[in-house]
């Protein structure tokens, strides 16, 4: 069964989509968060359906500022208030009859495996935190793979938009993804999904806030690896993958203390983990497993 559900955070109405595996409850239960700019109904809302399948009571919702939920501005990368859309949305699931309350997971993929782990970290309403071809994101990385210098010329011209908007000039937009020239996510990979009809959906658009990539190139939830523990983490991950490295879930899984599980999956593109088989139904056997012991 899927239900058509809406909630509030800070005052701002999310709309999510509540699965369930029927029959008599109470059920585990798995909150869901994805990809830099998805959508409900893309990723996360495949990896919800078939978590549901597997028996959990699952929550895939849009984020504010994306997709049907409200906010401004829109297509706006808000890290904190992701962190309280996550909140609010376990507060939901915990007031459901078919809810188990005291076992409930977050489950993240890709951009929305760092705010999974981070979230799960500082909520211990959260049991449990599985990510999936997860981005860890922390500044520190950011500033090596940048230089010094150009990290900081970055800013500056982040700098420049947001002043222009504080006074009053309009919000700054680019292409989320573009094959060629200027995008939030350049090339041919992420267009391959989001620019085709592999990734098509009526409330996903192919724009962005400029202002979103400081988000992206400041934001730290790496640090949740850290205090995670003593709660369980599985970091599932491809071996190669260009936008979300290997390097990055490696070095979250060593810092994670509590139980904890990696596996490596043969995937070539990143994007093999959002919709491709036989690697979306590994990574959900992955996680399944691991609940198992752990939810």
């Amino acid at each position: 069964m899927t239900e058509r559900v809406e909630f509030t955070a800070d005052g701002v109405t999310l709309v999510g989509d509540l699965r369930g595996p029927g029959g008599p409850g109470p059920h585990p239960a798995l909150v869901l968060t994805g990809p830099f700019t998805g959508t409900r109904d893309q990723v996360t809302g495949r990896y919800a359906a078939r978590l549901a399948e597997a028996g959990y009571v699952t929550l895939a919702f849009d984020h504010r500022n994306w997709g049907e939920s409200g906010g401004q501005p829109r297509c706006d990368e808000d890290p904190q208030g992701k962190l309280r859309d996550l909140r609010a949305a376990v507060s939901l699931l915990r007031a459901r009859p078919e809810v188990d309350g005291g076992r409930i997971g977050a489950v993240g993929i890709c951009l929305g495996a760092g705010y999974a782990l981070k979230f799960a970290a500082f909520d211990p309403r959260v049991r449990v935190f599985a990510g999936i071809a997860g981005a860890y994101n922390n500044p520190y990385t950011m500033l090596a793979g940048m230089s010094p210098a150009g990290y900081q010329e970055a800013l500056a011209s982040f700098a420049e938009v947001l002043e222009r908007q504080d006074l009053g000039g309009p919000v700054e937009y680019i292409p989320a993804v573009a094959e060629e020239g200027e995008a939030a996510m350049p090339g041919d990979e992420p267009f391959a999904y989001y620019g085709t009809s592999r990734g098509a959906s009526p409330h996903w658009r192919n724009e962005v806030t400029r202002a979103s990539v400081r988000e992206l190139i400041t934001m730290d939830n790496m640090t949740g690896a850290d205090f995670l523990g003593p709660r369980p983490g599985l970091i599932v991950h491809g071996v190669v993958d260009r936008f979300c490295s290997p390097e990055g879930a490696e070095e979250a899984y060593k810092r994670m203390e509590g139980p904890k599980q990696l596996v490596w999956l043969d995937t070539r593109l990143h994007i093999d983990l959002y919709d491709a088989e036989p690697y979306v139904t590994r990574a959900v056997d992955a996680v399944t497993s691991f609940l198992a012991d752990h939810l």
